[in-house]
C-alpha cells in the first residue's frame, strides 16, 4: 500500500491530472474531499495550515506536498514518468509549463471573461493546440507521447486540459489529427479507461461552475 491521500474539493479541477496519473499506473489512493462552502467559511483547519493556504494537498504517508504541478513532478520521479534521461526530463518540465499556461487561460476565461470573450479565447486555444500538435509531430511523428517512448506526468496534465476544453468546445481538436488520436490513444489504456467510467469520476464536475 502506498498510503497516498489526495485532499481536494469534490471536483476535477487541479486534482484530476493527479488522479489520471495514479489510475493509469494502477496506484491506489484515497480521496479526502473538502466541501467548498466549508473551505470558504473557514471551517476547515487545513486552510490555516496549508502552505500558501491552497489545495490540493497530496500525502505520501506522513509527507505532505502542495501545488498541483509539484505533486505531478514528485509522482513523475517516483513512478518513472519523468523521462529516460536529463534532456527528456527537462523537456517534460518545459512542456508541462506550457500546459500550465493553457490551463491558466482556461480558468481565466471560465471565471472572469466567460461568454463575453469566448471567440478570443478559442483563438488563443487554437494557438496553443498548434503548439502541442507540433510537439507531438516531432516525436515519432505523433504516434507516441509528448516526449520519448513513455508516457510522462505532463501527458496526464495535457490530457485533462484537453478534456476540459473539449467540454467547452467539442470540435476544438477537429483541425489537429495528432492531438485527437493522442487523446483517444491514452483514454483507451485499460486502467485509465476504467477510472474514466467510474462513479467517482462521473460525479465530479470540472469546476464549481459546472453542474
Amino acid at each position: 500500500m502506498t498510503g497516498y491521500t489526495l485532499t481536494y474539493f469534490p471536483i476535477r479541477g487541479r486534482g484530476e491530472p493527479i488522479r489520471l496519473l495514479l489510475a493509469d499506473n494502477g496506484v491506489s489512493w484515497k480521496d479526502d474531499e473538502v466541501q467548498m462552502q466549508d473551505w470558504q467559511a473557514g471551517k476547515v483547519e487545513l486552510k490555516k495550515t496549508a502552505i500558501f493556504g491552497q489545495m490540493p494537498r497530496f500525502q505520501d504517508g506522513d509527507f505532505a506536498i502542495y501545488q498541483s504541478n509539484a505533486i505531478l513532478r514528485y509522482l513523475g520521479r517516483k513512478h518513472g514518468l519523468n523521462g529516460s534521461n536529463e534532456k527528456e526530463s527537462t523537456k517534460i518540465d518545459m512542456i508541462n509549463d506550457g500546459v500550465e499556461d493553457l490551463r491558466q487561460k482556461y480558468y481565466r476565461f471560465l471565471f472572469t471573461d466567460n461568454e463575453e470573450n469566448k471567440d478570443k479565447y478559442l483563438q488563443d486555444l487554437n494557438t496553443f493546440l498548434g503548439y502541442f500538435e507540433k510537439i507531438l509531430s516531432e516525436n515519432s511523428k505523433g504516434s507516441k507521447y509528448l516526449v520519448g517512448d513513455k508516457i510522462s506526468y505532463a501527458d496526464y496534465n495535457l490530457l485533462d486540459t484537453l478534456q476540459c476544453n473539449l467540454d467547452l468546445s467539442p470540435t476544438c481538436l477537429s483541425k489537429y489529427p495528432l492531438l485527437s488520436a493522442y487523446v483517444e490513444r491514452i483514454i483507451s489504456h485499460p486502467k485509465l479507461s476504467a477510472y474514466l467510467k467510474s462513479d467517482g469520476r462521473k460525479r465530479r464536475p470540472i469546476t464549481p461552475k459546472h453542474k
